[in-house]
């Protein structure tokens, strides 16, 4: 049954826009997260020094912390360094892992895929990323990203880079990359599949749409959501609605904007894993490249409770000046880090 966009918003999240004037509505709206535990649907627990939750309807828990995945193929670490990081993590709680078919020339699926082994990938859950349209081309991704990972599943596939408003059609067309995915779940090559954007909500919401339109219910989704977002062209504020209403598992990425959010000078890195652990995030992805920025993360879960209205309130009102035209936000407001504009021949 077609669905239109006024009616699909109307029945997920009501209304969204949000302005200088709903500066407060925000942060009403972000206290009743903290405040409620069952928000997105989930159950959160507690072992030792890691959080976890449920990762939206899918019922599968993951640690609050997850393990950006880009960072592990950085040419500053050695295959050792990256090993050494990862199996921590996994010692320490973590074990949701974030990766992508495209980085560093897959290198980090490669890196990750080593330091899984020796029992390592039974305890996480495994999330990689595919950039290609078509399904011919979306095929040669999955089975490359599952050969580099050396596993013969992952826990979540996404499609990445959902960042221009054609993706979303190119993505459901006939022959198109959801064909691939939904075969190779149907293979047993993924149990779960998402999408990943940090471009401009709408396509994030025209994403949704088709999905509705095609009968299909997304287990996941990731986007941009920090101290930055919930004033500029914000997925917190039209997004994030969207996924608690559909209980979509929700993972926040650019907790940090990259550097850029706190080189803003406004706000200190503890404060804004809180900020996003705080809102009904089922999993906080965060790069990490050294024991330093694992023990930074590991710290954030450990003090970790939902940050009251005042607070709330004190920190976006500190924020707000410093993000109000994106200027510390470049992967919405520049090409950056468009990796799939930069090769257009990832998209087939």
């Amino acid at each position: 049954m077609d669905v239109s966009r006024r009616d699909f918003l109307k029945k997920t999240s009501g209304s969204i826009a949000i302005g200088v004037a709903g500066f407060q509505g925000l942060v009403r709206s972000i206290s009743a997260a903290a405040e409620s535990s069952d928000t997105n649907h989930q159950v959160e627990t507690r072992e030792g020094d890691m959080v976890y939750r449920t990762l939206g309807r899918t019922g599968e828990k993951v640690s609050l912390i997850g393990l950006g995945g880009y960072h592990l193929g950085k040419p500053s670490l050695s295959d050792a360094d990256s090993t050494n990081i990862v199996r921590t993590a996994v010692d320490k709680g973590v074990t949701f892992m974030d990766n992508c078919w495209d980085y560093n020339a897959g290198n980090s699926e490669i890196r990750l895929g080593k330091a899984l082994r020796d029992g390592y990938r039974a305890k996480v859950f495994l999330m990689t990323k595919i950039d290609g349209r078509t399904k011919q081309e979306a095929e040669r991704q999955i089975d490359e990203s599952l050969k580099r990972l050396q596993t013969d599943h992952v826990d979540l596939m996404q499609h990445h880079e959902v960042i221009r408003m054609e993706d979303p059609s190119r993505i459901f067309a006939e022959g198109g990359s959801q064909e691939a995915m939904l075969e190779a779940r149907k293979a047993g090559k993924i149990r779960h599949i998402g999408f990943t954007g940090h471009k401009d909500p709408s396509i994030h919401l025209r994403m949704l749409e088709l999905a509705s339109e095609h009968n299909f219910h997304f287990d996941a989704v990731q986007m941009p959501l920090n101290v930055m977002d919930a004033h500029f062209e914000s997925f917190e504020a039209q997004v994030l609605p969207v996924l608690v209403k559909n209980q979509i598992g929700v993972e926040a990425m650019k907790t940090f904007g990259d550097h850029f959010i706190l080189q803003s000078g406004t706000v200190q890195a503890i404060e804004c894993l809180h900020y996003s652990m705080t809102l009904p995030t089922s999993v906080v992805i965060t790069g990490i490249d050294s024991m330093q920025i694992l023990d930074q993360a590991i710290e954030a879960t450990r003090t970790y409770k939902p940050m009251t209205k005042e607070e709330v309130a004190a920190l976006l009102a500190r924020t707000r000046i410093a993000a109000l035209n994106g200027q510390f936000e470049l992967y919405k407001t520049t090409s950056h880090f468009d990796g799939t504009a930069h090769n257009p021949q990832w998209l087939g």
